[in-house]
């Protein structure tokens, strides 16, 4: 696979030596006996005769890469691969002539010709649709990351357009006046803006060619067939073309509305909010400053106020939502139990039918350690129900029971009852009250869904993918099982290696086992995908962020040139230069606390909507997340950042020449 190839540094052609287990060794290594620890059977020189990418044969996240053996090596070796019981799973890929919807007939007419109702057929086609659920997300939120990158280009471009035509206007009306036309001036007037769309296109476009280098990422990086530099003809022609256009007709409009319209007045509109903070007993720098943040003004005047409280919200709400989904990411990375992961320990004792280890003698030993609070029994196997396979586990506690995440209804205590994984649920579209008919090897029999829950992770099914039934419908429906594992839950604060050493040095002496080890569970595979869905939200929040930074800046260094006039004023009636810095810090506050005071609940909300979607695409037990921290430090930072960003625009203010600028006015 690509993963083995990047971190081995070998390619087609190369050699790889496998070292094989002897059959009887690779039977005791697979249920964990800790005197096994390297293979001990023939090695091999196998040449690499290609690189596989597809949904099967797919690397996992943070994996190191595998190596699949040829049918003929498989052949000749198979006893090595497989141990001396057969104690691995043999699949056997099937494309349908009819695709997805010829495998209930399939599994129907593999059942009649096997004569074995319990073949676990699993739906690939299910596998890429869940894929995609994780890959669409991801591409949403890249989706959700150039709206936003495009959305701040207009309101930039928009912006600059709008100063480019009011600077040339005069220079325009000047020219004019020694023979310039009006269409040769709106000419002059689009030149520059649409010169610099050309370049600033094209740039864009050759940085995107360049960085589809490194482009999917996150899960659809394994699953893309064909990586490297890639080109969409069609949007970069969109784009070369079509952004200039626009850019120019902007400016065309622009000019045409300042060449035409008669010098405005100064007669700017009033905020109510700034009128009332006007009218209390407040210092006059916090007035002006008000005032500054709040009236956008007109003419020469204008200052982009609603971009510097659109941005100052926007980057407010984009870091609380962004830091409200990280929290609920790593609430569910640290706690598998969100996963229905309640147990700490596992080892599998049974494979197809073969009692590997003598359970019935294990489960009392394990079940008298102190620091165990539940031990089950369980056995699987699969059963059939309407064309779709579903793997059966038993509820099977030794004294107390295991604890069992449930999303709707309760578990099973009789012989008739069953509990769902939510997309099994979902797959039989059934709910709880319902009633569903399986086929197992022994009986067919009908059951009441008392429950929706998750179930325990088995070779072949996730744990939102099963069922849970009582040991006497267990037995009613089985004559043998699939798999059979135990199944261990620890107290709190327990350490699971040292209660692993523990169980399995008093099981081995106690009972008839060679070597008894139970593993320490494995988080839920699933993890390291989520944590690939946590940087998107993350990367937004730094865009909206450099976005707020801009507006605010702008608005802050805008406000003081273009409004110079009124601090003059203020300052020969008697403003000092610290008053003069205290318009903008007001200014600057005024403009954080819009964006906190909106940002931080509208933050909150986006966050946790866009965790739940995740939550429920993933089958993850919903927590509404709360991000302490951003939540506490969102208004200490935001006005921390204002203030600094007022720091040099408030030493213009302070530093101004009151007769120059009043003599210039």
């Amino acid at each position: 696979t690509p993963a083995y190839v990047a971190n081995q540094g070998k390619g087609i052609g190369d050699t790889v030596t496998l070292r094989l287990w002897e059959p009887e060794t690779f039977d005791r290594a697979w249920v964990g006996d800790p005197h096994v620890i390297r293979a001990d059977g023939p090695e091999i020189e196998a040449t690499i005769v290609g690189i596989v990418r597809s949904l099967w044969f797919s690397d996992t996240l943070g994996g190191h890469g595998a190596v699949i053996p040829s049918a003929g090596l498989f052949a000749h070796y198979a006893s090595h691969l497989t141990g001396a019981r057969n104690s691995v799973y043999i699949h056997a890929l099937v494309r349908l002539d009819g695709g997805e919807a010829a495998i209930p007939r399939f599994e129907a007419d593999l059942a009649k010709v096997s004569g074995r109702p319990d073949v676990d057929v699993r739906n690939l086609a299910d596998d890429a649709q869940r894929a995609k659920d994780i890959t669409g997300f991801e591409a949403n939120g890249l989706l959700v990351l150039a709206v936003v990158a495009g959305l701040a280009s207009v309101v930039l471009v928009g912006q600059s357009i709008a100063r480019y035509s009011a600077s040339t206007t005069a220079d325009m009306r000047a020219l004019s006046a020694v023979g310039m036309t009006e269409g040769q001036s709106r000419c002059a007037a689009t030149v520059g803006p649409a010169l610099a769309a050309v370049a600033g296109t094209v740039l864009g476009v050759a940085s995107a060619v360049l960085a589809s280098r490194w482009f999917p990422i996150g899960s659809a990086a394994l699953l893309e067939p064909a990586p490297g530099f890639d080109v969409d003809w069609a949007v970069a022609a969109v784009a070369v073309v079509g952004v200039p256009v626009l850019v120019a007709a902007c400016a065309l409009a622009a000019a045409w509305s300042m060449l035409r319209s008669p010098r405005p007045a100064d007669s700017p509109k009033r905020s109510a909010v700034a009128t009332r903070v006007g009218r209390l007993s407040v210092p006059a720098p916090v007035a002006v400053g008000t005032r500054f943040a709040l009236e956008s003004g007109r003419g020469p005047q204008a200052v982009p106020v609603r971009p510097a409280l659109i941005g100052a919200t926007a980057g407010v709400l984009g870091v609380i939502a962004a830091l409200a989904f990280a929290s609920g990411v790593d609430d569910a990375v640290a706690n598998p139990v969100r996963f229905g992961q309640t147990h700490q320990l596992e080892r599998p004792v049974g494979l197809n039918g073969i009692e590997l280890e003598p359970a019935d003698e294990l489960l009392p030993i394990i079940a008298e350690d102190p620091a165990v609070v539940a031990v089950n029994d369980t056995r699987a196997a699969v059963a059939g129900h309407a064309g779709l396979a579903t793997t059966v586990m038993t509820l099977d506690p030794v004294g107390a029971p295991l604890d069992v995440v449930m999303t709707g209804g309760r578990l099973p205590y009789e012989a008739d009852e069953i509990v769902l994984g939510p997309r099994t649920a979902w797959a039989m579209g059934v709910g709880v009250g319902d009633r569903v008919r399986l086929t197992g090897t022994r009986a067919t029999r009908e059951l009441i869904v008392t429950g929706v829950a998750f179930v325990y992770r088995g070779p072949n099914n996730d744990h939102a993918t099963g069922a849970w039934v009582t040991r006497e419908a267990y037995d009613e429906l089985f004559e043998t099982f699939t798999w059979h594992a135990v199944v261990i839950a620890l107290r709190d604060g327990a350490d699971p290696e040292a209660a692993a050493a523990r169980i399995g040095a008093a099981a081995t002496k106690v009972s008839g086992a060679e070597s008894f080890l139970p593993f320490v569970a494995s988080p839920p595979r699933v993890i390291a995908e989520l944590r690939q869905v946590r940087a998107l939200p993350l990367l937004l929040a730094g865009f909206l962020t450099l976005l707020a930074l801009g507006a605010v800046g702008h608005a802050l260094g805008t406000a003081i040139r273009r409004r110079r006039r009124d601090v003059a004023v203020l300052r020969a009636l008697g403003m000092t230069r610290w008053q003069s810095r205290g318009v903008v810090i007001t200014q600057a506050n005024v403009l954080a606390l819009v964006g906190i005071v909106v940002g931080v609940p509208l933050g909150m909300a986006l966050g946790r909507t866009v965790w739940r979607y995740v939550a429920d695409a993933m089958y993850i037990d919903y927590v509404p997340p709360v991000p302490i921290w951003a939540l506490v430090m969102a208004a200490p930072v935001a006005l921390f950042i204002s203030n600094a960003l007022a720091v040099w625009p408030s030493q213009r203010a302070a530093s101004m020449r009151v007769g120059h600028v009043l003599r210039a006015e």
